[in-house]
């Protein structure tokens, strides 16, 4: 409750400012009377001055007002800085989050009488301080020791950046309470607005809020840090061609930096990585750059390492090692077409590989075996020996994919190399065998290397009938209706396929394995129906098993017409893109929105396509010892709507997302051949992100927000001298009651009038 005194309001405020006028003047003409007479003069100006206030209190008649409320602090917005920076250490082993958290303690504490309202910026608008984490509401009333601001802080959710602007655009289009002042917390390693004109841009993200900014910088210093900063690719990754990667290192807290060793590796399905290039950058000014070449052999994503050798001292590993996914393109598709004879089906594919300008192919037909007696001498022959040990010996690795049809590994001295060819399919590359009589079991793979990457069992017993030469026509699988990669050909056809003149005999599918045609009467050993067509993944590359040698009669034949042969080039323009992860014959997309970071959850991202129904698996494996991490499941109603699966947290390194598409049904002894496609992404998680690859505080680019908004700099120490506004008194209650009764001041100032002129006679005064 307060108190104060004010005239009455009977009189107007101009007849009250002339009551005092003539009051004051009457004193003042009667001080310069006085400094004419002669004798005391204290008794005349002592009465003269209080019957001059007698008199206008008599006029103004001053009253007593009494007043009951609170004091309202202004609305004060505090925006702390959530991204991930804020996790590094700072000063005296504190990390800035925890420097954001004692800086809101002190906030709370200078702040008293303002109301203090939390809110976290990162990525996009900015949200309330402890949203979604076990956390009290912000801006509420402090209890204990510790406010629910400070709490909120050391419980605030990582963000992947640190858009300020954004936050500040958010914070001044709102449309509740316009603040009176805003308070940045934040170590200035900002995304926006960026190191130039960072003053402007702030006040430009203000609009028309015209308040103080005032920064609050969370770390001063750097630690005792070497680090990736950033990797850059210098054009576009094309597959069998160096690229050019530069990599910038960064030397921060007086560690002792002159030369860092960095090596580049590219990340496998299993096993050590494989080393592509290594140098040495020699920093100078704490800063250094180096360029490494390297070559990727496979197109697709592939995740690369780029690491460090730090020196002793160095307080924040994790930025050592970054990862970095590159998509590898291709100028075109090297194929190696393997025959063992010149049949129509080995024509027809050879025409339509010459006839595609994205396939560079390098085509071989066996048209005599080593053991073949020819009446000749070398200089006489028109034919070479086959050069199967140059081919995959020294050239494997330059080849997209090899097709093997009908071809027997063991006259020609390919089953030598056949490990090679099940290592090239383990590092990306892609294989189709194509059925005929030397394929297969005939063609001695059963229980080679080569077998166990092959996507169907190659059975031994079964070698006295590897061949079936009934004719029949292939069924279409329930996989092969969804599956994009016979899109193309069931829209020229439909659900019809001409007749086949046989077929090689094959086992049961090996697990992950897709299904797209099937035998009409042929089982195989598990009772399942036998697999004409199967797809299959092995480590890094794919696998493609077609038990048949009469493709060629989609291509010319009675049944071809009816599409006038273009079937047979949409049927292998699928399986070769298929094989090459041609993103048109992918059954679904796996998306990371937020990227992966260690520590952190992970969100996935599937789109299936229109059409997909059924029961979509997710399985993360590791790269480099493919260990199963996490199995995600979801139901997919057909409508091809993205969906978002949480994959958890995640340590550091790479991982591989191997979607697969089948029935919610999928069990028993059918389960396998009923399968649906699969398709895999990969991806990698690091500790901390890009927020963690420069860990220098930027105080320079706050100082420069709070210069430019009227606002103060200050650090956590110094929170005591932030020019807060002050509270505002809200009266609740208000009462006024006259000090005297009218007749009192008038009483009051005739006496003392009468004294006054009784003195000013005594005096000789007139």
């Amino acid at each position: 409750m307060t108190t104060s005194f004010a005239p009455s309001g009977d009189l107007a405020q101009p007849y009250q400012i002339l009551a005092a006028v003539l009051a004051l003047v009457s004193i003042v003409l009667l001080a310069m009377e006085l400094r004419r007479s002669r004798g005391s003069r204290i008794s005349v100006a002592l009465t003269g001055v209080l019957a001059a206030a007698a008199l206008l209190c008599a006029v103004l008649r001053p009253v007593a007002i009494s007043s009951r409320g609170s004091l309202v602090g202004p609305r004060v917005v505090v925006l702390a800085d959530a991204s991930r920076s804020i996790d590094l250490p700072g000063a005296g082993g504190e990390t800035r989050r925890e420097a954001a958290a004692r800086a809101l303690a002190e906030l709370e504490k200078h702040g008293a009488e303002v109301r203090l309202y939390g809110l976290a910026f990162g990525k996009g608008p900015a949200t309330p301080l402890g949203a979604g984490a076990a956390a009290p509401a912000a801006g509420s009333t402090p209890t204990g020791s510790e406010g629910r601001l400070p709490a909120a802080m050391r419980a605030a959710r990582p963000m992947p950046r640190s858009d300020l602007a954004g936050a500040i655009e958010s914070v001044a289009r709102a449309a509740d309470e316009r603040p009176a002042a805003i308070v940045v917390l934040s170590d200035g390693r900002l995304d926006r607005p960026g190191e130039g004109q960072a003053g402007e841009a702030i006040k430009g993200a203000l609009g028309t809020l015209e308040v103080p900014v005032h920064t609050v910088s969370l770390a001063t210093e750097a630690p005792e840090d070497v680090s990736v900063r950033a990797v850059r690719t210098a054009g576009a990754a094309v597959a069998h061609q160096p690229l050019s990667l530069r990599i910038e290192i960064g030397c921060t807290g007086g560690l002792d930096c002159d030369e860092i060793p960095v090596v580049a590796r590219e990340l496998r399905e299993s096993g050590e990585p494989t080393q592509l290039a290594q140098g040495t950058a020699k920093v100078a000014g704490g800063t250094a750059t180096v360029e490494l070449q390297v070559t990727l052999d496979r197109a697709g994503a592939r995740i690369l390492e780029v690491a460090i050798e730090a020196p002793k001292g160095d307080r924040v590993p994790e930025n050592n090692t970054r990862y970095v996914t590159i998509d590898v393109a291709r100028d075109r598709v090297r194929v190696l077409h393997v025959a063992g004879r010149p049949t129509y089906d080995v024509r027809a594919l050879r025409m339509w590989l010459k006839s595609d300008a994205s396939v560079d192919v390098v085509a071989f037909f066996i048209l005599r075996t080593p053991t073949d007696d020819v009446v000749a001498t070398p200089d006489e022959l028109a034919l070479i020996p086959f050069p199967v040990d140059e081919l995959f010996s020294e050239h494997l690795p330059s080849f997209d994919a090899v097709v093997l049809q009908d071809f027997n590994a063991e006259p020609y001295g390919l089953a030598k190399h056949l490990r090679s060819l099940a290592r090239y399919v383990d590092k990306g590359g892609g294989l189709i065998m194509v059925g005929g009589p030397d394929a297969f079991v005939p063609g001695h793979y059963a229980g080679t290397p080569l077998a166990e990457v092959l996507p169907v069992n190659l059975d031994r017993a079964r070698g006295a009938e590897g061949v079936d030469v009934a004719s029949f026509v292939p069924r279409i699988t329930e996989a092969g209706r969804v599956a994009p990669v016979l899109g193309p050909l069931r829209d020229l056809i439909g659900e019809a396929l001409p007749e086949m003149p046989g077929t090689n005999v094959l086992g049961d599918v090996r697990p992950g394995t897709t299904v797209l045609l099937e035998h009409p009467t042929r089982k195989a050993p598990s009772g399942a129906p036998m697999p004409v067509l199967a797809l299959g993944e092995k480590g890094s590359g794919r696998t493609i098993a077609l038990s048949i040698d009469g493709s060629h009669r989609l291509l010319f034949s009675a049944f071809a017409a009816n599409a006038a042969g273009r079937a047979h080039g949409a049927f292998w323009d699928a399986l070769l893109g298929w094989l090459m992860r041609d993103p048109r014959f992918e059954p679904a997309v796996v998306e990371l929105p937020d990227g992966c970071i260690a520590g952190e959850e992970t969100a996935l991202s599937l789109r299936p396509l229109p059409g997909q129904a059924g029961q979509a698996r997710i399985t993360l494996r590791k790269l480099g010892t493919g260990e199963v991490v996490r199995t995600l499941e979801a139901p997919l109603d057909g409508r091809g709507e993205p969906l978002s699966l949480g994959a958890g947290k995640l340590e550091p390194g790479g991982y591989s997302a191997t979607v697969e598409i089948g029935p919610k049904d999928a069990a028993g002894p059918e389960a396998e051949a009923r399968r649906g496609p699969t398709t895999r992404r990969d991806f990698a998680c690091e500790r901390g992100g890009d927020e963690w690859a420069d860990t220098r505080p930027d105080v320079e680019r706050l100082a420069s927000i709070a210069e430019a908004t009227g606002g103060k700099s200050v650090t956590v120490d110094g929170i005591g001298g932030l020019p807060l506004p002050a509270a505002t008194q809200i009266a609740a209650e208000r009462r006024v009651s006259p000090i005297l009764p009218p007749w009192a001041w008038t009483l009051s100032a005739a006496v003392l009038l009468g004294a006054h002129w009784i003195v000013r006679r005594r005096r000789g005064l007139t």
